[in-house]
């Protein structure tokens, strides 16, 4: 499963985080992109204000996911297993998940990090 994983380029948590992802993941399957980008919302499939709240997930085969399953469908294809999702999808885990990724997405700018990603690259956001 191979796709784009789509985060808050504003964001000096984000940015480091997707920047890890990235550097570590096995298959080369994970693209990384801020929302910013033009087009992002319309290729996602959703309005603008829904587009900032959360990461998104979107797989070649077209599949779009938000929040704590962006991140479990990313971490997956990025180390080439299904086993986050399959975990996140356990009664349970995906309210526990959810709850924990709208905390931190709230209070994401209070987080340390580095350079944003549109800072460092604003021809790319």
């Amino acid at each position: 499963m191979s796709g784009v994983l789509y985060f808050d380029g504003n964001c000096g948590m984000c940015t480091r985080s997707v920047r890890a992802l990235s550097g570590r993941q096995r298959t080369g399957d994970v693209r990384i992109a801020p929302f910013q980008k033009s087009g992002t919302a319309e290729r996602l499939g959703v309005d603008v204000d829904t587009m900032v709240e959360a990461a998104w997930w979107h797989d070649a085969d077209g599949a779009v996911y938000r929040g704590a399953e962006a991140i479990n469908a990313a971490l997956g294809a990025g180390f080439g297993t299904r086993i986050p999702l399959r975990l996140y999808r356990l009664p349970g885990v995906r309210r526990i998940e959810d709850v924990v990724y709208r905390w931190v997405a709230t209070h994401r700018y209070r987080f340390p990090g580095t350079t944003p990603h549109c800072a460092a690259q604003p021809g790319d956001c």
